[in-house]
Order: structure tokens, then sequence, then C-alpha cells
């Protein structure tokens, strides 16, 4: 039972790897030949749909690490993936003002080629239970230069929409109401960004730790 249970475990895993994968792989291809063909002004309409399924998609991860798919640390995969859903849908979505801003390009081209990276090497690895030395590497380097561009893209987005989300009380709530509650989107928008000072430095050492350990094992195999 259980070597049909670990079986299952990894085909499901190797799916949901590959489906992601694909549709990273169209977010990256469709990003590159709009900047090429259009300029970085239209990128964000050619990507929309499957950037929000792709991105969406991760809420799984978080998922995975609560019933044990995975080992990796909700702690670790939560803010991460929170704050791209916030970008994503937060700011993306919500304030069309922000979309053709070139810091759209960086944002996505920077994400894609990440998630490309990851989906391809876990993907490889839980269906066949390895993967190729230089994809390893890459998944535990690309990160030194993409993690910096996409956390500055996704700073920066925020902070380009806060006039618009000032001015526009999107998704506020205002007192009185019948659940005696009031939100100020403006002021969250400002909370997630100082959130930012302190988790982007512990989220890139974090990442440091893991690119160690796995390069090291991968030497001493």
């Amino acid at each position: 039972m259980a070597g049909f249970l670990s079986l299952l475990r990894r085909a499901y895993l190797t799916l949901y790897n590959w489906t992601v994968f694909v549709g990273w792989a169209q977010v990256l291809y469709l990003s590159l030949k709009t900047l090429k063909e259009s300029g970085h002004e239209h990128v964000y309409e050619a990507v929309e749909k499957p950037l929000q399924l792709a991105q969406t998609a991760a809420v799984l991860e978080i998922l995975h690490g609560l019933v044990g798919l995975v080992r990796s640390p909700v702690s670790a995969t939560l803010p991460q993936i929170g704050s791209r859903l916030y970008v994503t849908w937060g700011i993306l979505y919500s304030f069309p003002e922000v979309r053709s801003h070139f810091l759209v390009t960086s944002l996505v081209i920077s994400w894609s080629i990440t998630e490309t990276i990851r989906y391809s090497f876990f993907g490889l690895k839980e269906g066949l239970g390895s993967a190729p030395s230089w994809l390893l590497w890459l998944r535990y380097s690309s990160f030194l230069l993409l993690y910096p561009t996409g956390i500055t893209s996704e700073v920066g987005l925020i902070y380009l929409a806060l006039p618009h989300i000032k001015e526009t009380e999107k998704y506020c709530i205002r007192m009185p109401n019948k659940w005696n509650f009031s939100f100020d989107n403006f002021y969250a928008a400002i909370l997630v960004l100082g959130i930012y000072v302190p988790g982007s430095p512990h989220m890139y050492t974090y990442m440091l730790g893991q690119r160690k350990r796995a390069l090291s094992k991968s030497k001493s195999e």
C-alpha cells in the first residue's frame, strides 16, 4: 500500500510540475515575442491569462507542504507565493494604470525564467528520480540574478500603484457598516512594501543556504 501511495504521489507531482511548466513557458514565450514585436507596453496584455493561471496554481504548493507531499517548509513557501499573488491580482489585475510600465516586463521575464527552470527540474526529479547536473545548477543559481530583478519589479509596481489605490479607494471598506470593520487598501499596500524590507533579505539568505546544500550534495554523489 505504501508503495502504491508513493507512486501515486510521484505521478501527481510530476503531472503538476509539468502542467505549470507549460503555463510559465507560454508566459515566457509570449512576453519575449511581444517585447520584440510590439514593445514593453503590450506585454501584460499578451500574458495576462496564462500568467494568472500559472501563478494562481502555485497555491497548491502551500497545500502540498501542509499535507506533507513535499518537504518544502510552508513558512518559506507562503510568503513568496503570497507576495506574487498580491502583485498578480492585487496590483496588475486591479490597477490597469501600471500595466504598460517596463517593470511589468522585467517582472514577467524574471518570474517565468525562474519558474520554467524550477518546474522542469522538479518535473524530471519526480518523474525520473533525478535531473541533469546543469539543470540542478540552474535551479539553485539562477535566483542570484533573477530574485533581485523580480523583487525590484514587484516593489516598483506596488509603489507605482499607490496613487491609483489612494485615488480610487478600490477594495477599501469604510465605516459605518454592518460588520463594524474598516479596511484601507492604501495603507495595506504600504504595509506590504514594509514587509519586503526584512522579508527579501531573509528569503535570499534562505535560498543561498538551499543552494549551498544542494550543490554540495551533488558534488559528493
